[in-house]
Protein backbone atom coordinates (compact mmCIF):
# COMPACT_ATOMS: atom_id res chain seq x y z
CA UNK A 1 0.00 0.00 0.00
CA UNK A 2 2.83 2.44 0.81
CA UNK A 3 4.32 2.06 -2.66
CA UNK A 4 0.97 2.67 -4.32
CA UNK A 5 0.53 5.86 -2.31
CA UNK A 6 4.01 7.02 -3.28
CA UNK A 7 3.17 6.72 -6.95
CA UNK A 8 -0.07 8.57 -6.28
CA UNK A 9 1.73 11.47 -4.61
CA UNK A 10 4.35 11.78 -7.36
CA UNK A 11 1.67 12.01 -10.03
CA UNK A 12 -0.51 14.32 -7.97
CA UNK A 13 2.30 16.80 -7.41
CA UNK A 14 3.38 16.65 -11.05
CA UNK A 15 -0.17 17.13 -12.32
CA UNK A 16 -0.82 20.11 -10.07
CA UNK A 17 2.45 21.74 -11.06
CA UNK A 18 1.92 21.68 -14.80
CA UNK A 19 -1.81 22.02 -15.40
CA UNK A 20 -4.95 23.89 -14.51
CA UNK A 21 -8.16 22.07 -13.56
CA UNK A 22 -10.90 21.16 -16.01
CA UNK A 23 -14.21 22.96 -15.72
CA UNK A 24 -16.83 20.88 -14.03
CA UNK A 25 -19.28 19.45 -16.51
CA UNK A 26 -22.80 18.15 -16.21
CA UNK A 27 -21.48 14.85 -17.54
CA UNK A 28 -17.76 14.31 -16.95
CA UNK A 29 -16.06 13.42 -20.21
CA UNK A 30 -15.46 9.92 -21.40
CA UNK A 31 -12.02 9.50 -22.97
CA UNK A 32 -12.64 11.09 -26.37
CA UNK A 33 -10.31 13.74 -27.85
CA UNK A 34 -8.10 13.94 -24.76
CA UNK A 35 -4.47 13.27 -24.05
CA UNK A 36 -3.51 9.75 -23.12
CA UNK A 37 -2.67 9.22 -19.46
CA UNK A 38 0.93 8.78 -18.53
CA UNK A 39 1.94 5.32 -17.36
CA UNK A 40 2.86 5.36 -13.67
CA UNK A 41 6.56 4.83 -13.01
CA UNK A 42 7.70 1.37 -12.09
CA UNK A 43 9.02 0.71 -8.58
CA UNK A 44 12.59 0.58 -9.85
CA UNK A 45 12.40 4.16 -11.18
CA UNK A 46 10.09 5.75 -8.63
CA UNK A 47 11.87 8.71 -7.02
CA UNK A 48 12.30 8.57 -3.29
CA UNK A 49 9.56 10.45 -1.44
CA UNK A 50 10.13 11.70 2.09
CA UNK A 51 8.27 9.53 4.53
CA UNK A 52 6.63 12.59 6.05
CA UNK A 53 4.95 13.36 2.72
CA UNK A 54 3.77 9.79 2.28
CA UNK A 55 2.36 9.81 5.81
CA UNK A 56 0.59 13.13 5.18
CA UNK A 57 -1.06 11.80 2.02
CA UNK A 58 -2.10 8.60 3.78
CA UNK A 59 -3.53 10.51 6.70
CA UNK A 60 -5.45 12.87 4.38
CA UNK A 61 -7.18 10.00 2.57
CA UNK A 62 -7.95 8.15 5.78
CA UNK A 63 -9.27 11.33 7.38
CA UNK A 64 -11.58 11.97 4.44
CA UNK A 65 -12.83 8.37 4.54
CA UNK A 66 -13.57 8.56 8.28
CA UNK A 67 -15.36 11.87 7.81
CA UNK A 68 -17.34 10.59 4.83
CA UNK A 69 -18.60 7.38 6.46
CA UNK A 70 -21.30 8.92 8.72
CA UNK A 71 -22.47 11.19 5.92
CA UNK A 72 -22.80 8.26 3.52
CA UNK A 73 -24.73 6.29 6.12
CA UNK A 74 -27.00 9.27 6.76
CA UNK A 75 -27.62 9.38 2.99
CA UNK A 76 -28.91 5.81 3.06
CA UNK A 77 -25.87 3.57 2.56
CA UNK A 78 -25.77 0.73 5.07
CA UNK A 79 -22.70 0.54 7.33
CA UNK A 80 -22.10 -3.04 6.19
CA UNK A 81 -21.97 -2.11 2.49
CA UNK A 82 -19.84 0.96 3.15
CA UNK A 83 -17.27 -1.01 5.16
CA UNK A 84 -17.21 -3.94 2.78
CA UNK A 85 -16.74 -1.86 -0.38
CA UNK A 86 -14.35 0.79 0.95
CA UNK A 87 -12.21 -1.28 3.31
CA UNK A 88 -8.66 -1.23 1.96
CA UNK A 89 -9.46 1.14 -0.91
CA UNK A 90 -6.56 3.36 -1.93
CA UNK A 91 -6.62 6.38 -4.24
CA UNK A 92 -5.98 5.68 -7.91
CA UNK A 93 -3.06 7.84 -9.11
CA UNK A 94 -4.21 7.70 -12.73
CA UNK A 95 -7.58 9.20 -11.79
CA UNK A 96 -6.01 12.11 -9.93
CA UNK A 97 -3.53 12.70 -12.75
CA UNK A 98 -6.25 12.75 -15.39
CA UNK A 99 -8.51 15.00 -13.34
CA UNK A 100 -5.77 17.56 -12.83
CA UNK A 101 -4.53 17.55 -16.41
CA UNK A 102 -5.64 20.12 -18.94
CA UNK A 103 -4.37 19.67 -22.52
CA UNK A 104 -1.45 21.96 -23.29
CA UNK A 105 -3.05 22.84 -26.62
CA UNK A 106 -6.73 23.49 -27.23
CA UNK A 107 -7.91 21.82 -30.43
CA UNK A 108 -9.79 24.22 -32.74
CA UNK A 109 -13.44 23.29 -33.14
CA UNK A 110 -13.03 22.57 -36.85
CA UNK A 111 -10.30 20.03 -36.16
CA UNK A 112 -12.41 18.52 -33.36
CA UNK A 113 -15.44 18.14 -35.66
CA UNK A 114 -13.26 16.65 -38.41
CA UNK A 115 -12.15 14.00 -35.96
CA UNK A 116 -15.73 13.29 -34.93
CA UNK A 117 -17.15 12.96 -38.46
CA UNK A 118 -14.79 10.40 -39.94
CA UNK A 119 -15.67 8.26 -42.95
CA UNK A 120 -15.30 5.07 -40.90
CA UNK A 121 -17.60 6.34 -38.16
CA UNK A 122 -20.22 7.43 -40.69
CA UNK A 123 -20.10 4.03 -42.38
CA UNK A 124 -20.47 2.15 -39.09
CA UNK A 125 -23.33 4.35 -37.95
CA UNK A 126 -25.22 3.97 -41.21
CA UNK A 127 -24.78 0.19 -41.09
CA UNK A 128 -26.06 -0.02 -37.51
CA UNK A 129 -28.95 2.23 -38.47
CA UNK A 130 -30.16 -0.57 -40.75
CA UNK A 131 -29.09 -3.55 -38.64
CA UNK A 132 -30.56 -2.77 -35.22
CA UNK A 133 -34.21 -3.79 -35.27
CA UNK A 134 -34.99 -2.16 -31.92
CA UNK A 135 -34.14 1.38 -33.02
CA UNK A 136 -37.62 2.22 -34.41
CA UNK A 137 -39.20 1.05 -31.15
CA UNK A 138 -36.90 3.25 -29.05
CA UNK A 139 -37.57 6.19 -31.36
CA UNK A 140 -41.32 5.64 -31.11
CA UNK A 141 -41.30 5.38 -27.32
CA UNK A 142 -39.05 8.34 -26.50
CA UNK A 143 -39.28 10.60 -29.54
CA UNK A 144 -35.50 10.86 -29.92
CA UNK A 145 -34.30 10.16 -33.49
CA UNK A 146 -32.22 7.03 -33.95
CA UNK A 147 -29.47 9.05 -35.62
CA UNK A 148 -28.98 11.17 -32.50
CA UNK A 149 -28.78 8.02 -30.35
CA UNK A 150 -26.28 6.41 -32.73
CA UNK A 151 -24.17 9.58 -32.61
CA UNK A 152 -24.17 9.55 -28.80
CA UNK A 153 -23.19 5.87 -28.88
CA UNK A 154 -20.37 6.59 -31.33
CA UNK A 155 -19.03 9.54 -29.37
CA UNK A 156 -19.30 8.04 -25.90
CA UNK A 157 -17.86 4.57 -26.47
CA UNK A 158 -17.12 3.96 -30.17
CA UNK A 159 -20.39 2.02 -30.48
CA UNK A 160 -19.76 0.18 -27.22
CA UNK A 161 -16.15 -0.84 -27.85
CA UNK A 162 -14.41 1.62 -25.49
CA UNK A 163 -16.32 1.67 -22.23
CA UNK A 164 -13.45 2.12 -19.77
CA UNK A 165 -12.18 -0.36 -17.21
CA UNK A 166 -11.82 1.81 -14.12
CA UNK A 167 -13.34 0.65 -10.83
CA UNK A 168 -16.01 3.32 -10.38
CA UNK A 169 -16.06 3.07 -6.59
CA UNK A 170 -12.31 3.59 -6.36
CA UNK A 171 -12.40 6.41 -8.93
CA UNK A 172 -15.09 8.31 -7.04
CA UNK A 173 -13.31 7.80 -3.72
CA UNK A 174 -10.09 9.10 -5.30
CA UNK A 175 -11.77 12.23 -6.64
CA UNK A 176 -13.66 12.85 -3.41
CA UNK A 177 -10.57 12.55 -1.24
CA UNK A 178 -8.60 14.81 -3.59
CA UNK A 179 -11.11 17.53 -2.82
CA UNK A 180 -11.38 19.57 -6.01
CA UNK A 181 -14.86 18.20 -6.82
CA UNK A 182 -15.57 16.62 -3.46
CA UNK A 183 -19.32 17.20 -3.16
CA UNK A 184 -19.99 15.93 -6.68
CA UNK A 185 -17.72 12.89 -6.31
CA UNK A 186 -19.17 11.96 -2.93
CA UNK A 187 -22.67 12.10 -4.39
CA UNK A 188 -21.68 9.78 -7.22
CA UNK A 189 -19.91 7.44 -4.80
CA UNK A 190 -23.05 7.23 -2.68
CA UNK A 191 -25.06 6.47 -5.82
CA UNK A 192 -22.60 3.71 -6.79
CA UNK A 193 -22.80 2.16 -3.32
CA UNK A 194 -26.59 2.23 -3.47
CA UNK A 195 -26.53 0.42 -6.81
CA UNK A 196 -24.40 -2.29 -5.24
CA UNK A 197 -26.56 -2.46 -2.13
CA UNK A 198 -29.71 -2.84 -4.23
CA UNK A 199 -28.27 -5.99 -5.77
CA UNK A 200 -28.91 -4.69 -9.28
CA UNK A 201 -25.19 -4.69 -10.13
CA UNK A 202 -22.05 -5.86 -8.39
CA UNK A 203 -18.90 -3.87 -7.68
CA UNK A 204 -17.15 -5.81 -10.44
CA UNK A 205 -19.80 -4.74 -12.96
CA UNK A 206 -19.45 -1.03 -12.17
CA UNK A 207 -16.69 -0.28 -14.66
CA UNK A 208 -16.30 2.93 -16.58
CA UNK A 209 -14.15 5.94 -17.41
CA UNK A 210 -11.74 7.54 -14.96
CA UNK A 211 -14.48 10.08 -14.08
CA UNK A 212 -17.04 7.40 -13.24
CA UNK A 213 -19.06 7.38 -16.48
CA UNK A 214 -20.17 3.81 -17.11
CA UNK A 215 -21.12 1.56 -19.96
CA UNK A 216 -21.82 2.00 -23.65
CA UNK A 217 -23.47 5.38 -23.18
CA UNK A 218 -21.30 6.52 -20.27
CA UNK A 219 -23.76 7.12 -17.44
CA UNK A 220 -22.69 8.41 -14.07
CA UNK A 221 -23.99 6.29 -11.16
CA UNK A 222 -26.64 8.91 -10.31
CA UNK A 223 -27.80 9.05 -13.94
CA UNK A 224 -27.90 5.25 -14.07
CA UNK A 225 -30.13 5.10 -11.00
CA UNK A 226 -32.44 7.84 -12.27
CA UNK A 227 -32.68 7.19 -16.02
CA UNK A 228 -31.32 3.80 -17.14
CA UNK A 229 -34.01 1.49 -18.52
CA UNK A 230 -34.46 -2.22 -19.21
CA UNK A 231 -35.59 -2.00 -22.82
CA UNK A 232 -34.83 -5.58 -23.85
CA UNK A 233 -36.97 -6.94 -21.02
CA UNK A 234 -34.45 -9.30 -19.44
CA UNK A 235 -34.96 -7.85 -15.96
CA UNK A 236 -31.71 -5.87 -15.80
CA UNK A 237 -30.78 -2.34 -16.87
CA UNK A 238 -27.60 -3.42 -18.63
CA UNK A 239 -25.80 -0.42 -20.12
CA UNK A 240 -22.61 -2.48 -20.45
CA UNK A 241 -23.74 -5.51 -22.45
CA UNK A 242 -27.12 -4.63 -24.00
CA UNK A 243 -27.18 -2.32 -27.01
CA UNK A 244 -30.94 -1.87 -26.63
CA UNK A 245 -30.76 -0.93 -22.94
CA UNK A 246 -27.87 1.43 -23.63
CA UNK A 247 -29.56 3.40 -26.42
CA UNK A 248 -32.96 3.46 -24.74
CA UNK A 249 -31.31 4.74 -21.57
CA UNK A 250 -29.60 7.48 -23.60
CA UNK A 251 -32.97 8.41 -25.10
CA UNK A 252 -34.53 8.59 -21.64
CA UNK A 253 -31.69 10.82 -20.40
CA UNK A 254 -32.18 13.19 -23.34
CA UNK A 255 -35.92 13.34 -22.73
CA UNK A 256 -35.30 14.20 -19.09
CA UNK A 257 -32.85 16.83 -20.33
CA UNK A 258 -35.58 18.56 -22.32
CA UNK A 259 -35.63 16.79 -25.68
CA UNK A 260 -38.60 17.89 -27.83
CA UNK A 261 -39.93 15.20 -30.18
CA UNK A 262 -40.42 16.24 -33.78
CA UNK A 263 -38.05 19.19 -33.50
CA UNK A 264 -34.56 19.48 -35.00
CA UNK A 265 -31.39 20.21 -33.05
CA UNK A 266 -29.88 23.10 -35.09
CA UNK A 267 -29.56 24.43 -38.62
CA UNK A 268 -26.59 25.97 -40.35
CA UNK A 269 -27.35 29.56 -41.36
CA UNK A 270 -25.79 32.33 -43.45
CA UNK A 271 -25.43 35.75 -41.86
CA UNK A 272 -25.78 38.98 -43.85
CA UNK A 273 -23.04 41.56 -44.34
CA UNK A 274 -22.74 43.92 -41.40
CA UNK A 275 -24.41 41.48 -39.03
CA UNK A 276 -24.20 42.22 -35.30
CA UNK A 277 -22.09 39.29 -34.10
CA UNK A 278 -22.62 40.25 -30.48
CA UNK A 279 -25.99 38.47 -30.76
CA UNK A 280 -24.13 35.16 -30.60
CA UNK A 281 -24.95 33.21 -27.42
CA UNK A 282 -27.51 35.88 -26.70
CA UNK A 283 -31.25 36.03 -27.32
CA UNK A 284 -33.25 32.91 -28.13
CA UNK A 285 -35.95 33.87 -30.58
CA UNK A 286 -38.05 32.07 -33.17
CA UNK A 287 -36.47 31.73 -36.65
CA UNK A 288 -38.72 34.46 -38.06
CA UNK A 289 -37.10 36.96 -35.68
CA UNK A 290 -33.68 36.01 -37.03
CA UNK A 291 -34.92 36.17 -40.62
CA UNK A 292 -35.90 39.79 -40.03
CA UNK A 293 -32.23 40.42 -39.32
CA UNK A 294 -31.20 38.80 -42.60
CA UNK A 295 -30.34 35.34 -41.27
CA UNK A 296 -31.10 32.55 -43.77
CA UNK A 297 -30.81 28.78 -43.68
CA UNK A 298 -27.66 27.71 -45.48
CA UNK A 299 -29.50 24.97 -47.39
CA UNK A 300 -32.10 27.43 -48.70
CA UNK A 301 -35.00 25.36 -47.37
CA UNK A 302 -37.90 26.73 -45.33
CA UNK A 303 -38.27 25.97 -41.64
CA UNK A 304 -40.64 23.20 -40.68
CA UNK A 305 -43.70 24.25 -38.72
CA UNK A 306 -42.32 22.57 -35.59
CA UNK A 307 -38.91 24.21 -35.83
CA UNK A 308 -40.37 27.60 -36.77
CA UNK A 309 -42.18 27.73 -33.43
CA UNK A 310 -39.05 27.09 -31.34
CA UNK A 311 -36.74 29.64 -29.71
CA UNK A 312 -33.32 29.47 -31.35
CA UNK A 313 -29.98 30.93 -30.31
CA UNK A 314 -27.13 31.89 -32.59
CA UNK A 315 -23.82 30.10 -32.07
CA UNK A 316 -20.54 30.90 -33.83
CA UNK A 317 -18.23 28.09 -32.69
CA UNK A 318 -15.34 29.25 -34.90
CA UNK A 319 -16.14 32.95 -34.89
CA UNK A 320 -17.27 35.16 -37.75
CA UNK A 321 -15.07 33.30 -40.25
CA UNK A 322 -16.66 29.91 -39.62
CA UNK A 323 -20.06 28.25 -39.90
CA UNK A 324 -23.00 29.80 -38.03
CA UNK A 325 -25.89 27.86 -36.51
CA UNK A 326 -29.28 28.57 -35.04
CA UNK A 327 -29.41 26.17 -32.12
CA UNK A 328 -32.87 24.83 -31.26
CA UNK A 329 -33.83 23.55 -27.78
CA UNK A 330 -32.65 20.03 -28.60
CA UNK A 331 -29.09 21.32 -29.00
CA UNK A 332 -29.19 22.18 -25.32
CA UNK A 333 -30.77 18.83 -24.46
CA UNK A 334 -27.75 17.13 -26.05
CA UNK A 335 -25.58 19.12 -23.66
CA UNK A 336 -27.14 17.07 -20.85
CA UNK A 337 -24.38 14.64 -21.74
CA UNK A 338 -21.53 17.12 -21.93
CA UNK A 339 -22.07 20.85 -21.47
CA UNK A 340 -19.89 21.77 -24.42
CA UNK A 341 -20.89 23.51 -27.63
CA UNK A 342 -18.34 21.51 -29.62
CA UNK A 343 -19.58 18.22 -28.20
CA UNK A 344 -23.23 19.00 -28.97
CA UNK A 345 -22.29 20.11 -32.48
CA UNK A 346 -20.36 16.88 -32.96
CA UNK A 347 -23.39 14.81 -31.95
CA UNK A 348 -25.79 16.76 -34.14
CA UNK A 349 -23.60 16.95 -37.23
CA UNK A 350 -22.67 13.27 -36.98
CA UNK A 351 -26.36 12.38 -36.65
CA UNK A 352 -27.12 14.42 -39.77
CA UNK A 353 -24.51 12.45 -41.70
CA UNK A 354 -25.92 9.14 -40.49
CA UNK A 355 -29.27 10.25 -41.92
CA UNK A 356 -27.79 11.02 -45.32
CA UNK A 357 -26.97 14.69 -44.90
CA UNK A 358 -23.95 16.28 -46.52
CA UNK A 359 -21.14 18.53 -45.29
CA UNK A 360 -21.60 22.10 -44.13
CA UNK A 361 -21.98 24.91 -46.66
CA UNK A 362 -19.45 27.14 -44.88
CA UNK A 363 -16.15 25.33 -44.26
CA UNK A 364 -14.36 25.44 -40.95
CA UNK A 365 -11.47 27.93 -40.98
CA UNK A 366 -7.92 26.71 -40.62
CA UNK A 367 -6.88 27.72 -37.12
CA UNK A 368 -3.76 27.35 -35.02
CA UNK A 369 -4.25 25.51 -31.76
CA UNK A 370 -3.92 27.86 -28.79
CA UNK A 371 -1.54 26.89 -26.03
CA UNK A 372 -2.62 26.84 -22.40
CA UNK A 373 -0.32 29.78 -21.68
CA UNK A 374 -1.91 31.83 -24.49
CA UNK A 375 -5.43 31.07 -23.29
CA UNK A 376 -4.52 32.07 -19.74
CA UNK A 377 -2.70 35.18 -20.98
CA UNK A 378 -5.82 36.27 -22.88
CA UNK A 379 -7.91 35.93 -19.75
CA UNK A 380 -5.38 37.87 -17.70
CA UNK A 381 -5.30 40.56 -20.39
CA UNK A 382 -9.09 40.86 -20.48
CA UNK A 383 -9.15 41.39 -16.72
CA UNK A 384 -6.36 43.98 -16.91
CA UNK A 385 -8.20 46.07 -19.49
CA UNK A 386 -11.45 46.02 -17.52
CA UNK A 387 -13.41 43.01 -18.81
CA UNK A 388 -13.98 40.22 -16.31
CA UNK A 389 -13.59 36.72 -17.85
CA UNK A 390 -13.55 34.87 -14.53
CA UNK A 391 -10.49 32.98 -13.27
CA UNK A 392 -7.46 32.72 -15.54
CA UNK A 393 -7.71 28.95 -15.87
CA UNK A 394 -7.24 28.56 -19.63
CA UNK A 395 -10.82 27.34 -20.07
CA UNK A 396 -12.56 29.43 -22.74
CA UNK A 397 -16.12 29.13 -21.48
CA UNK A 398 -19.20 31.32 -21.57
CA UNK A 399 -17.81 33.95 -19.19
CA UNK A 400 -14.60 34.37 -21.16
CA UNK A 401 -16.48 34.60 -24.45
CA UNK A 402 -18.85 37.20 -22.98
CA UNK A 403 -15.92 39.32 -21.79
CA UNK A 404 -14.18 38.91 -25.13
CA UNK A 405 -17.26 40.07 -27.05
CA UNK A 406 -17.51 43.17 -24.86
CA UNK A 407 -13.82 43.94 -25.44
CA UNK A 408 -14.17 43.35 -29.19
CA UNK A 409 -17.07 45.81 -29.28
CA UNK A 410 -14.94 48.38 -27.47
CA UNK A 411 -12.28 47.94 -30.16
CA UNK A 412 -14.82 48.11 -33.02
CA UNK A 413 -14.01 44.52 -33.97
CA UNK A 414 -16.55 41.84 -34.99
CA UNK A 415 -17.86 40.84 -31.55
CA UNK A 416 -18.02 37.11 -32.21
CA UNK A 417 -16.43 36.07 -28.89
CA UNK A 418 -13.95 33.81 -30.66
CA UNK A 419 -10.45 33.65 -29.24
CA UNK A 420 -8.13 33.30 -32.22
CA UNK A 421 -4.36 33.68 -32.19
CA UNK A 422 -4.86 37.19 -33.59
CA UNK A 423 -7.17 38.11 -30.68
CA UNK A 424 -4.62 36.74 -28.21
CA UNK A 425 -1.90 38.91 -29.75
CA UNK A 426 -4.10 42.03 -29.70
CA UNK A 427 -5.12 41.47 -26.08
CA UNK A 428 -1.57 40.87 -24.88
CA UNK A 429 -0.36 43.98 -26.66
CA UNK A 430 -3.07 46.19 -25.15
CA UNK A 431 -2.54 44.77 -21.66
CA UNK A 432 1.24 45.07 -21.88
CA UNK A 433 1.89 41.34 -21.61
CA UNK A 434 5.16 40.49 -23.28
CA UNK A 435 5.36 37.32 -25.42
Amino acid sequence: MALDRRVFLVLLLAGCAETAPHPQMTHPPAPKPASQPQTPQTPSTTPAIPQTQVDAETQAFDAWLADFRPRAIAAGVSPQVFDRELSGVTPNPRVISLDSRQPEFSKPVGAYIAGVISDDRIAIGRAKREQLAFLPQIEARYGVPRDILLAVWAMESAFGKLQGDFDVVRSMASLAADGRRRAWAEGELIAALKIIESGEDTREQLKGSWAGAMGQTQFLPSSYRATAVDFDGDGRRDIWGSDADSLASAANLLVKGGWKPGVGWAKEVILPAGFDYSLAEGPREIPAWWEEKGVRRADGLPWTAADAAQPAGLILPAGAAGPAFLALPNHFAIRTYNNSTSYALGIGLLADRFGGGGPLVTPWPQETALSLSDRMAAQIALARVGFNPGPADGVIGANTRKALRAWQQSQQLPADGYLSSDMVARLKAQAGITP
